[in-house]
């Protein structure tokens, strides 16, 4: 019997076509997450694995697969970015991708509020104050209540905004917040309370807003009307959040209550990195963001494109130290065989900046361009010293987060008390230091002037001051100690101790920030152990001041690199061929004033894993030693816990050693000094 062969009808295949090679293009981590198409998900990008990238390409698929591009909603930080991600996205598909919705969480809340701000009292051309307006809100109300002229210490106006700005971002409190970060106003919490109270009524009145008042209503708007967020749901079908690490809680409100019942939300940040809870982030928001929603697909990515294997083992080892964290691994594919990172004790600050100026020179020898190398730091006093020896060497740089050495209004306040000491008749300095006193305004410091200029009043002679009506003892103080000094035979160092002890409560009294500012001059004091008079150092410093000099040779034809020192807040989401870490010092990096909160802790753990993570194939990390901290009280000596205790065999450890011919030919330059030894 004959057989008929009944062929099986072959289905049409049901995978989508795309014209872009996701697969191919995308690691297999990247991949999922650009696949994800329902609910919620959390992606886990670490440094340097492409997050922006499949950001980019996830907002391609979604087109592709037909989501309307109007009903993508990107949230980021920076406008900046946002406008990057989808410029990339229209190179990498088309022109659709400028129809999503992208920008920062305020820009989509002032879009929204416009609209709709009648509903919370608001007229829709309300305007937003920035900050420097807001203060001066502040300012005005603060005056007018009289606070301006109390005879007891009130926060200035920007402190205040602060501790409002605070209040709102993390959802707390005014009372809480004085208690945990402001406790030397806590008698003055209930004067703080309803002067804020005022602010938020006078805005509300003249039909303006802050920054912080956009998210604030935006979330009540959508909390307190249900037809809003019917439509925003309705409208925004897919929602993306970069960097969610930087959230603060009202944001991460924000984000809850845009997705929906549909919780098409995916999230994307790195726990490693959040690091600025002094901005009102939470850290906490990327650690329970699955809990918000019925289900949350966690996707770590952790294929690295930027550091070689073993600055990735540095910067793992030291974040898996942590308390809370995602479990994930950097690892790269690049073969490369170069140096291991090294950790370097000095004996001094001066000793670990020679090294880093050194090691510096070397690279650009061997052809690393000056761009393409940074100094990072925990905080911006620490490259004080360097700032000096990169000036001396002619290394041409630029210095981002904190003033250089020369451009902090307390160093100049200091200098002026030596200047005057070296120049009794410098009457700049004179009026520098008369208008820091309580009771001397610039009219009453003119007639001290004039007198000192007439030699009525001379240094080293109690001063007859009966004219005066107002700050006579204050004067009379200032006198007593620059005489003194004037007539004494005190060391350098002695004499500078002086007048420190003597501006101390005078800093106190002009900055509610007094205490970071004592640490800039605690560095000063300790630079200053190089010269050996006080017209050394005013000479030296007034000749050849450590500033960034990268304009000033571009403007004579010059050098057109220059080197980078930045504290390690100011380098997040950056990279450089080679890093130097300086000061990682036990009581720098972690602070002192860390200990005893866990919280504080964790987060410097996480700023010296950005750090680490920076660095592309060179990674210096240094400590000095012998470091006495005047406010502790206490000799620094020891490299961070964060560092301290690593294997060698993935941090290898340097001590410095001076050349055993500096001291026989010390004049000489170190190449010149080596061709006469051989």
């Amino acid at each position: 019997m004959k057989k008929i062969v009944l062929h099986k009808v072959t289905q049409a295949s049901t995978a989508k076509s795309y014209s872009i090679r996701y697969e191919q293009e995308l690691n297999a981590r990247q991949y999922e997450a650009v696949m994800h198409t329902k609910g919620a998900a959390l992606v886990i990008a670490g440094a340097g694995t492409g997050k922006t990238r499949t950001l980019v390409y996830r907002v391609a698929r979604m087109i592709e697969d037909g989501i309307p591009p109007e009903s993508i909603l990107l949230l980021t930080f920076t406008r900046k970015s946002a406008q990057e991600m989808l410029r990339r996205a229209v190179r990498l598909l088309d022109g659709r991708c400028e129809k999503v919705s992208g920008g920062t969480f305020h820009s989509f809340a002032n879009q929204i509020l416009r609209r709709y701000a009648v509903t919370l009292g608001f007229e829709r051309n309300f305007t937003i104050l920035d900050q420097s307006d807001s203060e001066d809100v502040i300012n005005v109300l603060r005056a007018q209540k009289g606070l301006d002229t109390s005879k007891r210490r009130f926060p200035y106006k920007q402190t205040i905004y602060s501790i409002a700005s605070a209040s709102v971002n993390k959802c707390m409190k005014i009372d809480e917040i004085i208690e945990l970060e402001y406790s030397q106003f806590i008698n003055e919490t209930e004067a703080i309370q309803e002067l804020i109270r005022e602010y938020h009524l006078y805005k509300m009145k003249n039909n303006v807003m802050d920054y912080d008042d956009l998210l604030l209503f935006l979330l009540k708007l959508m909390n307190e009307n249900a037809a809003v967020t019917q439509m925003l749901h309705k409208k925004y079908t897919h929602l993306m959040v970069d960097e969610y690490q930087d959230t603060n809680l009202l944001q991460h409100q924000i984000v809850c209550a845009l997705a929906g019942k549909n919780e098409n939300v995916m999230a994307v940040g790195d726990d490693a990195q959040s690091i600025y809870s002094f901005r009102g982030a939470n850290h906490e928001n990327i650690m329970r963001f699955p809990e918000s929603f019925t289900h949350c697909s966690i996707i770590p990515i952790e294929e690295n494109y930027r550091s070689t294997q073993q600055i990735l083992d540095v910067s793992n080892e030291v974040v898996s130290r942590a308390v809370y964290r995602y479990n994930k691994n950097l690892y790269t594919t690049a073969k490369f065989d170069g140096e291991k990172p090294a950790l370097i004790c000095a004996k001094d600050d001066k000793q670990q900046s020679e090294f880093v100026v050194q090691q510096i020179l070397e690279l650009r020898e061997q052809g690393v361009s000056l761009d393409d190398i940074a100094v990072l730091f925990r905080s911006g006093f620490t490259s004080f010293d360097l700032e000096i020896e990169l000036t001396k060497a002619n290394i041409p740089f630029v210095k981002y987060g904190g003033l250089k050495l020369m451009e902090t209004s307390h160093i100049k306040d200091v200098l002026a008390y030596i200047r005057i000491l070296v120049n009794p008749s410098d009457l700049i300095s004179w009026n520098r230091v008369l208008l820091l006193l309580d009771g001397i305004g610039q009219r009453t410091a003119a007639m001290i002037l004039d007198k000192l200029q007439s030699g009525s009043i001379r240094v080293g002679i109690k001063p007859n001051i009966d004219f005066l009506q107002r700050g006579r003892k204050s004067v009379e103080l200032l006198f007593d100690i620059m005489n003194g000094l004037y007539q004494s035979n005190n060391s350098l160092m002695d004499t500078l101790g002086v007048i420190s002890e003597y501006y101390r409560p005078l800093l106190k009294e002009k900055h509610d920030d007094w205490q970071k500012r004592w640490k800039d001059i605690e560095m000063f004091l300790s630079i200053s152990q190089r010269y050996n008079s006080l017209e050394h150092l005013v000479h030296e410093i007034s000749l050849d001041p450590p500033v960034a000099i990268a304009s000033e040779l571009l403007e004579e034809g010059g050098e057109t690199e220059h080197l980078t020192l930045s504290t390690i807040h100011s380098a997040k989401g950056l990279e450089w061929d080679s890093i130097f870490l300086i000061t990682a010092l036990e009581g720098r990096f972690p602070s002192s004033k860390a200990e005893g909160s866990l919280e504080q802790l964790e987060e410097e753990r996480r700023l010296m894993y950005v750090a680490l993570t920076r660095a592309k194939n060179r990674l210096y990390v240094s400590y000095p030693t012998n470091i006495f901290d005047r406010e502790s009280g206490q000799v620094l000596a020891y490299p961070s816990r964060f560092i301290d205790g690593l294997s060698e065999e993935i941090l290898e450890r340097f001590v410095l050693a001076e050349d055993e011919v500096h001291e026989e030919f010390p004049e000489l330059p170190p190449q010149e000094r080596k061709n006469l030894l051989n």
